[in-house]
């Protein structure tokens, strides 16, 4: 079975192996001038910028001040405690964690079952196990059931330099698309921590894009608040409006400042919600003359937030001028991450560059 490997050390391992085997072999014009190489082959798991203010372990630490108030929430994981900030929980409250082992199907069919006897299971993996994997489960024994699940998954969109068994770029595409099931996509440490008690207090099953281990603080400077179905304009702008969710927020608020150095005027509005989709705020904010609308995800340009807004668009009959700034509908190299952002075009520097060239 080609299944992908769990553990940062294995798939490290593989990653060196598979750099050693291409250095030592021959290269020809044709693969030379495939792609531009790497310019590193570290590969750097962290999300955050150098000297960028961070929060360990957001999730976790919300989860287990939550479950103080809350008996019925379990912890349940396959194999990825330490890798999805879970192993806080399970330290907290052991007689409340589930480990599943390997074994992501039986890990959302055992949660659905917790689910039916009154817990509130909160279930991690990898985004890929989850929507990919499991999907059939997640499907039908939890959302058709509409089933009090709150599934929490590490690595979405290009997250993690393990190349594709490991990056979820349509994970919102899929989960968008099981009927019920809301999703969601936080920024960073400061709107997880809202966003644990928030879907806690939702009843029904719940699809979270989940960051790990030391999570940058941006929306803290903001005076944000998390609300389920609810887009938010952070700053206010002429010129440009981003529209974005998660990461790529973060992003979008550095090339927005950077940007005003250089007498350009961008507004960012930040969808975290996926679905429900904030429809009135989107047509109040894009409805507005004279702006260029991007829409800016940490996913492919297939079936993810640019595509649900361009349909909010269409149908309501606003149509301004519309870019998109997503991952291609490709499989995605491995590497070190920002070197990876800066080819696919999610980096703070690659976005700038892009908006720049559709201004003129």
């Amino acid at each position: 079975m080609n299944a992908p490997t769990k553990t940062a050390a294995t798939a490290q391992q593989a990653a060196s192996a598979s750099a050693s085997a291409a250095a030592a072999a021959p290269t020809t014009p044709a693969t030379a001038s495939a792609k531009p190489k790497l310019t590193t082959s570290a590969m750097i798991a962290s999300i955050a910028g150098e000297g960028q203010r961070t929060k360990p372990a957001p999730f976790g630490h919300a989860l287990v001040k939550l479950a103080e108030e809350r008996p019925e929430i379990v912890g349940m994981t396959a194999d990825l405690s330490k890798y999805t900030d879970l192993h806080l929980f399970a330290s907290a409250y052991p007689e409340r964690f589930f480990q599943m082992g390997m074994a992501e199907q039986l890990l959302f069919g055992a949660a659905a079952g917790m689910a039916k006897e009154g817990a509130m299971p909160f279930v991690t993996t990898y985004a890929v196990f989850a929507s990919r994997r499991a999907y059939d489960f997640i499907h039908q024994t939890i959302a058709e059931d509409d089933l009090n699940v709150k599934i929490a998954c590490a690595l979405p969109g290009l997250t993690s330099g393990y190349g594709p068994s490991h990056q979820a770029t349509e994970d919102l595409a899929l989960m968008r698309a099981i009927p019920g099931l809301m999703v969601i996509d936080p920024c960073d440490a400061h709107e997880i921590e809202q966003v644990v008690p928030a879907i806690a207090a939702h009843k029904g099953p719940v699809y979270m894009r989940l960051l790990r281990g030391q999570v940058p603080l941006v929306l803290d400077e903001y005076n944000y608040r998390f609300e389920i179905g609810r887009a938010q304009l952070l700053r206010g702008g002429n010129d440009v409006l981003i529209v974005s969710s998660g990461l790529l927020t973060m992003r979008s608020l550095e090339v927005a400042k950077s940007l005003a150095a250089e007498r350009v005027d961008v507004a960012v509005l930040h969808v975290p919600t996926i679905k429900p989709l904030d429809t009135k705020t989107l047509l109040h904010e894009c409805g507005k003359p004279g702006r260029l609308v991007v829409v800016a995800e940490n996913h492919s340009t297939v079936g993810g937030l640019g595509e649900a807004v361009a349909a909010a668009l269409l149908e309501a009959g606003v149509a301004p001028r519309f870019k998109r700034i997503a991952l291609p509908d490709a499989f995605l190299d491995a590497g070190a991450l920002p070197t990876l952002h800066d080819r696919y075009g999610i980096s703070a520097d690659a976005m700038k560059t892009t908006l720049k060239a559709w201004l003129q």
